[in-house]
C-alpha cells in the first residue's frame, strides 16, 4: 500500500519523541528534519515540504507543546492536523445539477486507468446514492477503448451510450440529450487521452466543456507515477480548469506523494482514490482519515463503513440470535468466510487498523485463498453435516476430504477453527442479551471477531 515506507518512518521518529520526559527546542527541530526527510523520500514535492514543516515547527515549538506534560503527544496532533490541512481539510463532494442529468467529464492521460475509473465512479454513485448514471464512450482514438467501456459497463450493469469513431463533443452531447430522455440522472463522459499534454487534446476538451457544460470535470492520474501526477494535475488545471482530482492505483508500490503534492500544488481536492483492481474498489478521499492512516493511527470510520456495506444487516441480526443460542454452524462459518472476502484484500483492512494490530495482521502473511479452501471444504459436506458438525466421523472427514481434493488434515484444522470461533464468541455472549462488546453482533464477529487460524502465524484480533 501506499504510505507504507512513509508510516514506518513517522513512527520511528515518533518514538523517539516520546522515549524523552520533555521536548526542548532541538528536540523538536531534530524530529522535524526527519519528517523531512521521510517526506521527501516518498515524493513529496519539494516546496510542499518545505511550507509543511515550517507550518508544523512554527507550532510545535510553542510554549504550550513544550510545557505540556505529553508534549509528544502534542507534537503528532499537530503534525496530524497539518497533514489533514495538507490535503484539503475536508471531504470534497461531487457537485449536483439543480436540474437535468448532472454531467462529469473524466480527462487525464492515457494508463491513468480513466476508463476504468469511470466505471468505478458510476458504479458507487449507483451502490451508495441510488443514482441512475449513463457511461458515454467519448474516447475515439485509442483502439478498444469503447469496447473496454462496454465490458467494463456490463459488468457493473450499467448502461454506455456510443456512436462509434464520430466526433466525441457531438457524442457527449447525444448522450446527454439521450440520458434526458431515459431517466439518467448522471451523466459520465470517458474523453480521450494522450501520452502528454498536447495542445490538441485540450480543444477538443474545451470544446465538449463548452458543449455540455459539466458541474464536474475530474482528473484521472495514477498515484504510482509521483510528482508527473502532480505535473499532469497543474497542466490540465490551467489549461482546462478542473473540479478535482481521481487519485488511481493507490493500493500498488506508491510512495504517496502525489496524494499529498496535488491540493497544495494546484489547489484542486481530491475527491476519490482508487484502492484495487476490482471495480468496487474505489471510495471518497477523506483526508483526515488519511491522515490518521499514514500516521499509523488508523482509520476506524472507513473499516465500519467497509463491513457495513459487506455485510448484510438482516443476516447479521439472524447470526447474533444463533450466537447467543449457541447455534453456529459450519454453513454460518461459511457464509461468514465469503462476507469477509467482500470487504476486500486483508492488506487494505491492515491499515485501517492502528498501530500494532494493523502491523499484526500485515506481518502475518495471511494467505486470501485459504477462505476459499476452506469454503470449498465445507461445501463438500453434506447439509445435515454442515448443521451438526459432531457428527462428522473419520470416514466421512475422508469423504469430504476427497470431494474437494484436500487432505483430511486440511478437514480437521478447518474444524478447529471453527470450534475456537465457537469459543471465542461465547465470550462476548451475554445470558439472554446482545454480544457484549460487539458493536451489532453478528456482522462485527464475521470482520473482526475470531483469531486467524491457519493463515501463517496465530493472531488474535482484540
Amino acid at each position: 500500500m501506499a504510505f507504507e515506507g512513509l508510516t514506518e518512518k513517522l513512527a520511528e521518529t515518533f518514538r523517539r519523541l516520546r522515549g524523552k520526559g520533555r521536548l526542548t527546542e532541538k528536540d523538536v527541530r531534530e524530529a522535524m528534519r526527519e519528517v523531512r526527510l521521510a517526506l521527501l523520500e516518498a515524493d513529496v514535492g519539494y516546496q510542499t515540504v518545505k511550507e509543511f514543516i515550517a507550518n508544523v515547527t512554527e507550532r510545535a515549538v510553542g510554549s504550550d507543546v513544550l510545557a505540556s506534560l505529553t508534549p509528544a503527544q502534542q507534537v503528532v496532533k499537530i503534525v496530524n492536523e497539518e497533514l489533514t490541512k495538507l490535503m484539503g481539510g475536508s471531504g470534497a463532494r461531487l457537485s449536483m445539477a439543480s436540474s437535468g442529468p448532472t454531467v462529469v467529464m473524466m480527462v487525464g492521460l492515457q494508463g491513468a486507468g480513466k476508463t476504468t475509473t469511470t466505471a468505478k465512479l458510476g458504479g458507487l454513485m449507483r451502490r451508495q446514492y441510488q443514482k441512475r448514471p449513463l457511461l458515454a464512450a467519448c474516447d475515439v482514438y485509442r483502439p478498444a477503448a469503447i469496447e473496454q467501456l462496454q465490458v467494463v459497463g456490463s459488468q457493473m450493469d450499467l448502461p454506455v451510450f456510443q456512436e462509434g469513431q464520430g466526433d466525441p463533443v457531438r457524442i457527449a452531447r447525444n448522450a446527454l440529450r439521450y440520458a434526458q430522455d431515459h431517466g439518467n440522472d448522471m451523466v459520465f463522459l470517458d474523453t480521450a487521452g494522450r501520452l502528454h499534454v498536447d495542445e490538441s487534446l485540450m480543444n477538443e476538451l474545451r470544446r465538449m466543456k463548452e458543449a455540455v457544460n459539466p458541474q464536474e470535470i475530474l482528473l484521472v492520474v495514477d498515484a504510482m507515477t509521483g510528482q508527473d501526477a502532480v505535473n499532469a494535475a497543474s497542466a490540465f488545471d490551467q489549461a482546462l480548469g478542473i473540479d478535482g482530482v481521481v487519485l488511481t492505483k493507490l493500493d500498488g508500490d506508491a510512495r504517496g506523494g502525489a496524494a499529498l503534492s496535488i491540493r497544495s500544488a494546484t489547489g484542486k481536492p481530491i475527491k476519490f482514490v482508487g484502492t484495487g483492481e476490482k471495480l468496487d474498489m474505489i471510495e471518497p478521499f477523506y483526508p483526515d482519515r488519511m491522515a490518521s492512516r499514514i500516521l499509523g493511527m488508523g482509520d476506524m470510520l472507513s473499516l465500519i463503513e467497509k463491513a457495513e456495506a459487506a455485510f448484510d444487516q438482516k443476516e447479521a441480526a439472524k447470526l447474533e440470535e444463533k450466537l447467543r443460542k449457541d447455534r453456529f454452524t459450519l454453513q454460518d462459518y461459511c457464509d461468514q468466510l465469503r462476507q469477509m472476502q467482500n470487504m476486500g484484500d486483508l492488506s487494505q483492512i491492515a491499515a485501517m487498523l492502528p498501530g500494532q494490530l494493523g502491523r499484526q495482521i500485515r506481518d502475518a502473511n495471511i494467505d486470501q485463498r485459504q477462505f476459499a479452501r476452506q469454503e470449498a471444504i465445507i461445501l463438500s459436506m453434506t447439509p445435515l453435516e454442515r448443521e451438526n458438525p459432531q457428527i462428522l466421523n473419520a470416514s466421512r472427514k475422508r469423504r469430504v476430504a476427497a470431494g474437494c481434493g484436500m487432505e483430511v488434515s486440511e478437514v480437521n484444522r478447518l474444524l478447529k477453527n471453527y470450534e475456537m470461533l465457537r469459543q471465542i464468541t461465547r465470550q462476548f455472549t451475554g445470558k439472554g442479551g446482545r454480544m457484549k462488546g460487539m458493536g451489532g453482533g453478528g456482522r462485527a464477529m464475521g470482520g473482526m471477531g475470531g483469531r486467524m487460524h491457519g493463515f501463517g502465524r496465530k493472531k488474535r484480533l482484540k
